[in-house]
């Protein structure tokens, strides 16, 4: 297995400035990776990417990617770049959670991914994060299956990447913080070999108003969301597989999106959504990955 060590920049956080039990409250900070270059020509098929990475390309969308976060005003601490090969280490959501008592590090379901929640932990140590828990084998948990429904309950999506005993391992550390845990039932869709996490299929843009691909999210998780007021922002079927379901909250009804989804941003803004987009192609669409994907969110407000 590869060894990297992250180069963090910025100062420590300051104690209470982490944390957040929220998708949608305002973003303060957030650690990315910088992308790792490919350790081979074919690394993309390992990663299961449809063409080669373009790494130029890749480093340009990225730090155009920072700056407009910071240009929201948006704290970015970035990290790495990672040792080459390390592609989807790019995706800083997944390795971890964060909460209002210290990080949780997953066990990434991906075995091409396994390291990077070493290469999480080492960034937390170096920005004085502490580690509230963290999920061991047979377990797995990656962070892009769970979702904040409110401070006290999280959605934990169970699939190909997050598995039953990594939810139990979860919702014994998350019961010591009180707080709630709500499995739901992921789909095959395409298999195994290709992602698809709970946050594929919503993402909340604030604390009643979520942007879904309903043909995919369980009945049950549906009725839920609806019963308790939520309004859903329906993805269209030809801006799911360019992420258009896929929305980073800076704040309330205020969002980021990959460009390319003119049909999901249009019925964002007509339920009062400022949207923002970025250019994504090497680090969006050729990853399947989008703007939640590319950050970890240390603290919201």
């Amino acid at each position: 297995m590869m060894q990297a060590t992250p180069r963090t920049a910025g100062a420590t956080i300051p104690a209470q400035r982490y944390g957040g039990h929220s998708l949608t409250t305002r973003l303060r900070s957030v650690l990315v990776r910088v992308p790792a270059p490919p350790a081979a020509a074919d690394d993309w098929r390992r990663f299961g990417y449809p063409r080669p990475v373009e790494h130029g390309a890749a480093e340009r969308e990225h730090a155009a990617f920072r700056e407009v976060l910071a240009e929201a005003g948006v704290e970015v601490i970035p990290a790495g770049p990672d040792a080459p090969g390390h592609l989807d280490a790019i995706f800083a959501f997944d390795p971890s959670i964060v909460t209002d008592h210290g990080a949780i590090l997953g066990r990434m379901g991906k075995p091409a991914r396994r390291d990077e929640t070493d290469l999480a932990a080492d960034s937390y140590a170096e920005l004085g994060v502490p580690i509230l828990g963290r999920i061991e084998a047979p377990g797995t948990l990656e962070g892009g299956d769970t979702c904040w429904l409110d401070d006290r309950t999280l959605a934990v999506g169970r699939g190909y990447r997050t598995n039953q005993a990594g939810i139990d391992q979860l919702t014994a550390i998350l019961g010591g913080i009180g707080v709630e845990m709500l499995p739901v039932d992921l789909p095959h869709w395409r298999g195994p070999e290709e992602c698809l996490h709970l946050l594929s299929l919503i993402s909340p843009v604030a604390t009643d108003v979520a942007v879904v691909y309903l043909p995919l999210l369980a009945a049950g998780f549906v009725e839920r969301l609806r019963e308790q007021g939520w309004r859903l922002v329906e993805v269209p079927d030809e801006e799911f597989d360019t992420f258009g379901c896929n929305v980073l909250a800076l704040a309330p009804r205020r969002s980021l999106m990959v460009d390319g989804n003119p049909v999901t941003r249009a019925r964002l803004e007509a339920v009062g959504c400022e949207v923002m987009t970025y250019v994504g192609s090497e680090i969006s669409l050729n990853r399947a990955g989008g703007p939640t994907c590319l950050t970890r969110p240390l603290w919201r407000e």
